[in-house]
């Protein structure tokens, strides 16, 4: 399960049964408030992706916080209230924390699924802007954007720092308003080789980092490598292995900077075997090595601590030693 035990931990048993399905797998989660309240601006509380398995099964009363659920794959149903829809991939529903819900999968065609709970105010006007309402589903005639918005929702709320909660929001926003987009506009923009580029990309977005080949790229869409380039020539402003590469290269450089570590642990870990191969790649898509990047966050920690350190003393930074002067001027 690629999620934070940590933060899972920090849930408790019998609240992480309450919010969390124990019949999923492949799931990715994230926590940002897990203490409801009607107060502030409307925000992300947690969300995730999960994979339901054949005997998944839903069937509350009611919920700790309203929400919003995207079918990204799989069949299945699910009834809101008294009310019953079949769920194709495509389908947003919504609930409140009054909401009664049921949901059941098909075991042959499994859902695969996105969530995301709000907390703060604001939900229930905010959705119904948005042409959804509480306890509503509606289907996305095109919605494979929706996979990609979902995944860097997910990326930004594991991540951390104290701007997570801000970027997070930001992201909420830009999904409702993709949302908003799509009903306003109907079904004119219905365009079945954008979806299916739409689709590539958000498959890349999620699968960064055990994707190797454009094989690999082709055969989960279902598609030839060939029709793979043509969608990505008409639709984007590089190949298909180019923009698989930049989002390595991408959570690569996330990595080094949040985590630090030995270079070639973070080639293995974006699905690079040879480290140096690996670097050529880094520098070619960033313009500096991921060995320098390494100097520069250390350097740059560094810094932090002396700076805290000068600011925690009698003496003001132009009275510090000159060795922390020169040290903050170089970074």
């Amino acid at each position: 399960m690629d999620t934070s035990r940590k933060e899972m931990d920090n849930i408790g048993t019998a609240n992480r049964q309450t919010l969390l399905s124990q019949q999923v797998t492949g799931t990715r989660y994230f926590f940002l408030d897990l203490a409801p309240r009607d107060r502030g601006p409307l925000r992300p509380a947690l969300g995730g992706r999960e994979h339901c398995n054949p005997d998944y099964a839903v069937n509350r009363e009611g919920y700790a916080y309203a929400g919003l659920e995207y079918v990204a794959e799989g069949e299945g149903w699910i009834k809101l209230g008294k009310a019953k829809h079949e769920l194709v991939p495509g389908s947003v529903f919504t609930y409140g924390t009054a909401t009664r819900c049921e949901i059941r999968t098909n075991p042959e065609k499994p859902l695969v699924k996105y969530f995301v709970c709000f907390a703060g105010s604001g939900a229930t006007s905010r959705l119904k802007k948005a042409g959804m309402g509480l306890g509503r589903l509606r289907t996305l005639v095109t919605h494979a954007e929706m996979r990609g918005l979902f995944e860097e929702l997910i990326h930004d709320g594991q991540r951390p720092g104290k701007l997570a909660r801000s970027i997070c929001s930001a992201r909420l926003e830009l999904l409702l308003l993709k949302i908003e987009e799509h009903f306003e506009q109907g079904t004119r923009r219905n365009d079945p080789a954008r979806e299916r580029y739409l689709l590539c990309k958000s498959l890349i977005d999620e699968r960064a980092m055990e994707m190797t080949t454009l094989d690999e790229i082709a055969s989960a869409v279902s598609l030839e490598v060939s029709s793979v380039c043509r969608l990505f020539r008409r639709y984007h402003d590089c190949s298909p292995y180019r923009y698989l590469l930049q989002r390595k290269m991408t959570l690569a450089a996330e990595d080094l900077v949040e985590n630090g570590g030995l270079v070639k642990e973070v080639a293995q870990r974006v699905g690079f075997s040879d480290p140096y191969h690996f670097s050529r790649c880094f520098k070619a898509i960033h313009g500096v090595a991921p060995r320098d990047l390494l100097r520069w966050q250390i350097r740059l920690v560094d810094a932090t601590q002396l700076t805290a350190r000068a600011d925690n003393s009698p003496k003001s930074i132009s009275e510090s030693p000159s060795n922390i002067r020169q040290l903050i001027d170089d970074v």
